[in-house]
């Protein structure tokens, strides 16, 4: 399934909610950054936001709070709170890191495509590896973020595949977003956000027992 005439040519990871189980550290910071401001966090502004960059996160908080703060100070308070609870470690979602370990070894190149800043990231997929991915691009690194579809492109190109030939794992409406407009078949694997089939995006409950012989069916397909 390898070389620039197979049906695959790459596979592209979401970190956050896709490969580990980090969308709670970040709904915790998320409360914490809020009430710095003085206003509330729900379970739905939480749910509104998952995928999305600091920044847009941090303008969202303070529109919400209706207060007049810094968006880079507040996108700074966010990171840091996640940092001090990603201390604790983020335990990889079931099936991800097989199905790294899987990809890893096939000789198909892969990415680690995430929203969260390159500061954070080493630590945050640690149980997984950033080494285990051919190249790795981060919130801070691309010009627009998720929904845009600059990651994914960015990614693609990286790797010399064509996003037509990649095949994407997801959790977010965003990120879903995102590589479906770069071009990506599509896996939205189901964490705190409910997808419907069709077309290019196909869902899963888990990614357990995924292989590649089904991920390269998705695009020879």
């Amino acid at each position: 399934m390898t070389g620039s005439g197979a049906p695959l040519q790459a596979v592209l990871f979401d970190m956050d909610g896709t490969l580990i189980d980090s969308e709670r550290l970040w709904g915790t910071a998320e409360s914490a950054a809020a009430a710095s401001l003085g206003g509330e966090w729900t379970a739905q502004d939480h749910r509104r936001n998952i995928g999305g960059a600091a920044a847009a996160v941090a303008r969202y908080m303070i529109e919400r709070a209706g207060v007049d703060a810094d968006a880079h100070a507040v996108a700074a308070r966010l990171q840091a709170e996640f940092a001090r609870l990603l201390a604790g470690g983020a335990e990889p979602r079931p099936g991800a890191k097989e199905l790294v370990a899987r990809v890893a070894g096939s000789g198909v190149p892969s990415a680690l495509v995430t929203s969260t800043q390159r500061a954070l990231v080493g630590s945050a997929i640690g149980a997984i590896g950033v080494d285990s991915f051919d190249v790795s691009v981060a919130g801070d690194e691309v010009g627009a973020n998720k929904p845009d579809p600059a990651p994914y492109l960015t990614a693609a190109r990286l790797l010399g595949a064509d996003p037509a030939r990649c095949v994407a794992f997801e959790d977010s409406e965003v990120g879903v977003a995102s590589a479906l407009a770069a071009g990506c078949t599509t896996v939205a694997v189901v964490d705190q956000v409910g997808f419907t089939p069709g077309g290019r995006l196909h869902v899963l409950e888990t990614l357990e027992g995924v292989d590649l012989d089904w991920v390269g069916s998705l695009v020879a397909a």
